[in-house]
């Protein structure tokens, strides 16, 4: 029997579905699950059909008189997935956080993590897009899927993508930064327009640091090229590999230190802890302040005033006014460079401490020979003398190494004829003035005088 008449087969517009409802009740006696079977193939259906659904059909067809039943069930499509571009930076603009130490304790100043990125750094990388999985229809036909749509670099500068299009590199070294448009950028200057304070923290950075405004006490700025500042610095702590350029001066507190692997340079430092590799140029005063440069240390500005402190320079001090009337101590010293001169102090007190040790050693030694001698020395005192023994000798080669260190540096503190110090204005006395390993201490003030050795004595010049 033909079940058309008894059975009515709709499918869903998008065919994904296909119903049975019984269209005669009076022929529901005929209704079997094969005939059903039947029916749907000759109505094109033939994927996803339902065996449970057309048994419970066929045992109770009067059951399906008013409501139709789903008997087949196509297969979807599955879009693939979108590519996208993996940034290897965290680019997000989240509200910073303070560090938590190990120990609970909180510091407010490590806010500021920087996108960092050295030269040939790998900084982004394409995920390509997935295919999608095709759908099928309850007809048995196929349902094409959507393709994921693949992503692309938007290169920004300072940045190259590989022949492939899949890797993105840093071309410097410097800060990764998202800009317009979603462009990947690496900029070698990272600037703060304002002060570095808590609302900042420290900063450590790949590339040049600027600053406009101030610079607080307590805070950490680390470049591996140049820090510029526009305002003053506090008793902060400033390095930089290249050079460090502050506008509005030092004024430190006798805490932190400035440290440049170049040149330094300021309107003025006042009790301020700074350290050039080459030059500190000051236009106006160093006051009350320890000042070390590998090669000159400038300050004759209009002002040009050099009072308290020590100021070390590998060659040249020049200064418009040294000291005041005052007598404040102030010492200049040229014609060693400090790292040797701090050495050198460093080793001699070492030399002190190893001597002193040696001595008790020899004391101890002294006093175990004599109980060796009268047949009293005890296991645990032979163990002590074997001890003390070898103590002694590597204090003794150790002591030697010293020596010759020190011997190396006060042989290099000869060759110094090109150390001077210039004063254009007055010396006044108080003033210490060391080239090498001689010093001369002025007694009366002193106008437009140069110093330097000569004779294995400080000589004064004014021809400058």
């Amino acid at each position: 029997m033909n079940l058309g008449t008894a059975v009515a087969v709709s499918v869903s517009e998008d065919r994904m579905s296909a119903f049975i409802q019984l269209a005669e009740p009076d022929l529901a006696q005929s209704i079997t699950k094969a005939g059903l079977v039947e029916l749907l193939r000759a109505n094109r259906v033939v994927y996803g059909i339902k065996d449970e659904a057309l048994a419970a059909f066929a045992i109770q067809p009067l059951n399906y008189v008013t409501t139709p039943l789903l008997v087949a069930q196509g297969m979807a499509p599955i879009a693939g997935e979108d590519g996208y571009i993996d940034n290897l930076f965290s680019l997000e603009s989240k509200a910073a956080k303070p560090k938590e130490n190990e120990d609970g304790t909180v510091d407010y100043r490590e806010l500021l993590k920087l996108n960092n990125a050295s030269k040939g750094q790998l900084i982004a990388q394409r995920v390509l897009a997935t295919k999608g999985t095709p759908g099928m229809a309850v007809t048995g036909e196929a349902i094409i899927a959507k393709d994921g749509k693949e992503a692309r670099f938007k290169q920004g500068k300072n940045v190259v993508i590989d022949a492939e299009k899949m890797k993105m590199y840093a071309v410097i070294d410097g800060l990764v930064t998202q800009t317009e448009k979603g462009k990947l950028n690496v900029f070698p200057v990272y600037e703060v327009n304002g002060d570095v304070d808590y609302h900042i923290g420290n900063i450590d950075f790949i590339g040049t640091v600027v600053v406009r405004g101030n610079v607080l006490s307590g805070f950490r700025i680390k470049a591996a090229g140049d820090i510029r500042i526009t305002g003053g610095v506090e008793g902060a702590e400033l390095e930089a590999e290249g050079s460090i350029d502050i506008a509005s001066g030092i004024f430190a507190g006798n805490k932190g230190h400035v440290k440049a692997g170049v040149d330094v340079k300021s309107s003025f430092m006042q009790e301020a802890n700074v350290f050039a590799g080459q030059n500190v140029v000051v236009s106006q005063s160093i006051l009350h302040s320890n000042v070390r440069a590998g090669n000159s240390v400038i300050c004759k500005g209009s002002k040009g005033l050099i009072v308290g402190g020590s100021i070390q320079a590998g060659e040249m001090i020049q200064a418009r006014t040294v000291g005041n009337p005052m007598s404040t101590a102030t010492s200049l010293e040229v014609g060693v460079a400090p790292e040797l001169r701090s050495e050198l102090q460093q080793l001699r007190a070492a030399i002190k401490q190893v001597m002193e040790n040696l001595d008790k050693s020899e004391k101890a030694l002294y006093l175990l020979d004599q109980m060796a001698l009268a047949g009293t020395l005890t296991p645990d005192k032979m163990e002590l003398r074997t001890k003390l023994l070898s103590t002694k000798r590597t204090g003794t080669e150790e002591l030697a190494g010293m020596k010759d260190r020190v011997w190396e540096i006060e042989s290099s503190l000869e060759d110094i004829e090109r150390a001077k110090v210039e004063i254009i204005g007055t010396v006044y006395s108080g003033t210490k003035v060391v080239i090498g390993r001689y010093t001369r201490f002025i007694k009366d003030a002193t106008t437009r005088v140069a110093f330097q050795l000569q004779g294995g004595e400080i000589t004064l010049s004014s021809n400058f």
